[in-house]
């Protein structure tokens, strides 16, 4: 909505403000790429900047290389286009992981990137206090 709202303020900014009767209409095609855009943007910022959104680290899942190594802006990108793609025919790219032996998607297959489990890390025993009571006599 945010995103919007700033087209919103730059077509007025461009002379393209509110209509006589002071409302603002926005074409549906362009609030649906700036829609499209940020949700882009969105993850990748977070895959570029560690490989996880803060979704994919409660999940402890990670986007990596078919490599290993953390993916680079042009494969983040073709990323993006591609899960657009897998989601525009008919979710058949998502469902393509069901008989994949690898379990990957189309637009795994099409930015070289994958998602990975991270195990569980352990954790460390809690630092014991040391007793009030002790200390004082």
């Amino acid at each position: 909505m945010t995103c919007v709202a700033l087209v919103m303020g730059v077509r007025s900014l461009l002379g393209m403000g509110p209509a006589e009767d002071g409302t603002i209409q926005l074409d549906a095609n362009l609030v649906r790429i700036v829609a499209l855009l940020t949700g882009m943007a969105f993850f990748g910022w977070f895959w570029l900047k560690n490989g996880q959104t803060l979704g994919m680290q409660a999940w402890r899942i990670k986007l990596v290389g078919f490599d290993g190594a953390q993916p680079t802006l042009g494969k983040i990108a073709i990323r993006c286009l591609g899960a657009t793609l897998s989601a525009a025919c008919l979710g058949l790219g998502y469902l393509w992981c069901l008989v994949d032996r690898n379990g990957r998607y189309w637009h795994d297959y099409l930015s070289g990137t994958e998602l990975i489990l991270l195990p569980k890390q352990k954790k460390s025993p809690p630092e014991k206090k040391p007793d009030a009571t002790a200390a004082q006599g």
